[in-house]
């Protein structure tokens, strides 16, 4: 596709055109802090979109819509699937986006021989055979266009570059569906005019305090101190606060109506008034039965997608400081319905929110001081022993073919693409795939990891316990490792950033005490929910050995498999677990963001642009769920 951009009533803003995630991004003056706004002038800015190619193609009893190799395709359940670009825009706080109009060009109907294909139900990484179905849901019953416009388009705030911008996605649609006619509408050229208002240069800004603030309770902080004098001696400007000072307010006023709130409005405050960029929580589960207590408050997102989980851990809800209104920050509180369901979405309801990372997140979700000390330890040694070694340079890929049934070796797909970006930096690679019988067992897994890499990513299979994998063509056998495997890690003082792709590897609230539940024991047994420690908690605190810090998922992932648009490119790493897990290592080796919560809140910012979360389910799900278990600040690869 092409774009052509037009331009008028700039004034005296001169605007940068840029490309973001191969989108069209108009950069405005960046701004740092967001006090004393004042309006200016409505400018106005103009964008064509050309859409040169439009092809329909018959597929299973159905018709298929692809309108160029630039184009995703929406994947509700149910739904049509049908073809869309997202443009994004990113203007400096305090802009007011006035109005988005959207004007298609030429607009033709053509007659389909069969229905617009509906997209399937989403594939969970979990540890059970789901077959992916299609069904006609309600749209295709009805006399009504789908998508409903040309275009959408929302507004959100957050992070880039380490600035807190707005940012405007739209999302266009070259071409619309009429079910009870079965006739298709489509353009080949979407005119977007943008009229929105620019602020002066803000008030002086607060003073730079600080770069990171760690959130801990007061057990903790002696054993952290260690940790702070570290950042401290490499230039992150560090500040421990422990809950204790925060509920009594000693450095701002308390707000928030349950110790999750508080903090949240805490972050707030120290970003208002010291500047920060980072976040580490500090703390996990401090036993509980009925209900599980915390060192360190967490937030589930109410979001059910209709799987067993009806709500999940998310602390993206502690790096989702604000969202958009009229031009100006204020607090996202996550429940934009005033029921007490934070993130909801389901038959109850709906909460719109911005999802975009204000701060960058990381927890260290630590039960007890002993833990503590290990990951204090863990990440000095780190950090000042990693950079230059030849371990460090090395990528260890594991991966399988995890949905059986096509051509597609799904995780060794995603491993290979991993692969692809990380070469450039010349990062040596070395892969356990089950097709070439390099991953027969678990001890092929520890023996890579204990000869020490920089990166380790396994995409495939999970439960809070263990991960895995298939051979080709075989569903029935699972190769792969688990919790009770990690003693014979020995890579000490060689930890690789870890990403795992799979269910729940990341879901840091199980316990033995689970099994104390005895009303839902069979669901807690049945999905692995009785461990010591999750999957992804036990790999990164493990003493000696393990990974440094770990990115997975707190509840089911989701993937895609095929080549529906028939692009040639695996659709497993174009949408879902399967993009974001990617996405990582290339926003690492392409943007050049050298923290592991930079390169995290990074990738999940670009899933927001190029999925608008608020119309998916499981988009929205995808980076609510991917949770970073680790320092934040933790620079890749050490400091020399």
């Amino acid at each position: 596709m092409k774009w052509r951009y037009k331009m008028k009533n700039i004034g005296i803003v001169v605007l940068v055109c840029a490309m973001l995630l191969g989108t069209s991004t108009i950069a405005g003056i960046n701004t740092h802090i967001f006090q004393g706004f004042v309006d200016m002038p409505v400018e106005s800015t103009a964008v064509s979109l050309e859409f040169p190619t439009l092809e329909v193609r018959e597929e299973g009893g159905y018709v298929i819509v692809d309108a160029g190799s630039d184009t995703l395709h929406t994947l509700n359940p149910s739904e049509p699937m049908m073809p869309y670009r997202t443009e994004v825009f990113t203007f400096p706080l305090g802009t007011v986006v006035r109005d988005v109009k959207v004007i298609p060009s030429e607009v033709k109907t053509v007659q389909l021989n069969e229905k617009v294909m509906p997209a399937a139900n989403p594939a969970a990484f979990n540890m059970q055979h789901t077959a992916t179905e299609r069904y006609e849901g309600d749209v295709y019953a009805r006399s009504e266009l789908y998508p409903a416009a040309w275009a959408t388009w929302r507004v959100g705030i957050g992070l880039k570059d380490n600035e807190r911008v707005v940012f405007l996605v739209i999302q266009t649609f070259p071409a619309r569906y009429m079910p009870s006619t079965n006739t298709l509408l489509y353009t080949n050229e979407i005119d977007i005019d943008i009229d929105y208002e620019l602020p002066s240069e803000p008030a002086p800004a607060a003073l730079d305090a600080y770069d990171m603030v760690i959130i801990a309770p007061s057990k903790f902080a002696d054993g952290l101190q260690p940790l702070v004098a570290h950042k401290e001696s490499h230039g992150v400007d560090t500040k421990l606060v422990t809950l204790e000072e925060i509920y009594g307010g000693t450095y701002f006023s308390v707000q928030g109506r349950d110790d999750a709130a508080k903090v949240k409005y805490f972050i707030q405050d120290a970003i208002e008034q010291w500047g920060i960029t980072y976040v580490m929580l500090v703390g996990g589960r401090h036993g509980g039965v009925a209900e599980p207590k915390w060192w360190c408050p967490v937030r589930n997102a109410w979001l059910d997608v209709g799987d067993s989980d009806k709500y999940f851990l998310s602390d993206l809800y502690f790096a989702d400081v604000y969202k958009y209104e009229e031009g100006q920050p204020v607090f996202d509180d996550w429940d934009s319905n005033g029921n007490d369901m934070f993130g909801e979405w389901s038959w109850r309801g709906k909460d719109i929110i911005d999802m975009f990372h204000d701060v960058y997140i990381g927890r260290l979700a630590c039960r007890n001081s002993y833990e503590v000390g290990v990951m204090v330890d863990k990440i000095i040694s780190y950090e000042t022993t990693a950079y230059g070694q030849a371990w460090s340079n090395r990528f260890v890929g594991i991966g399988g073919d995890t949905f059986p049934g096509d051509q597609w070796y799904d995780g060794e797909e995603s491993v290979n693409k991993a692969i692809e970006y990380l070469s450039a930096l010349g990062i040596e690679a070395t892969t356990l795939f089950t097709s070439d019988g390099t991953l027969t067992e678990g001890q092929d897994i520890i023996d890579a990891v204990s000869a020490g890499c920089g990166f380790l990513d396994f995409e495939g299979h999970g439960n809070p316990m263990s991960w895995a994998n298939h051979p080709p063509q075989d569903g029935d056998t699972w190769i792969g490792i688990d919790e009770t495997q990690f003693i014979f890690f020995k890579n000490k003082d060689m930890y690789p950033v870890c990403m795992i792709g799979g269910c729940s590897n990341s879901k840091f609230d199980i316990s033995l005490l689970n099994l104390l539940d005895f009303k839902n024991l069979s669901a807690i047994w049945a999905h692995s929910s009785w461990g010591p420690e999750c999957f992804g908690w036990w790999l990164a605190r493990k003493v000696d050995g393990g990974a440094i810090t770990t990115i997975g998922c707190t509840s089911y992932g989701y993937g895609k498999s095929g080549d529906t648009d028939h692009d040639g490119i695996f659709d497993g790493i174009q949408y879902r677990g399967g993009f974001i897990d990617i996405e990582f290592f290339r926003v690492y080796a392409q943007e050049g963001k050298d923290t592991v919560g930079a390169a995290h809140g990074t990738a999940i910012t670009n899933y927001l642009t190029k999925f608008p979360p608020l119309t998916n389910q499981i988009d929205a799900k995808t980076v609510e769920e991917w949770v970073l278990l680790g320092d934040p600040s933790l620079k890749i690869g050490g400091y020399p």
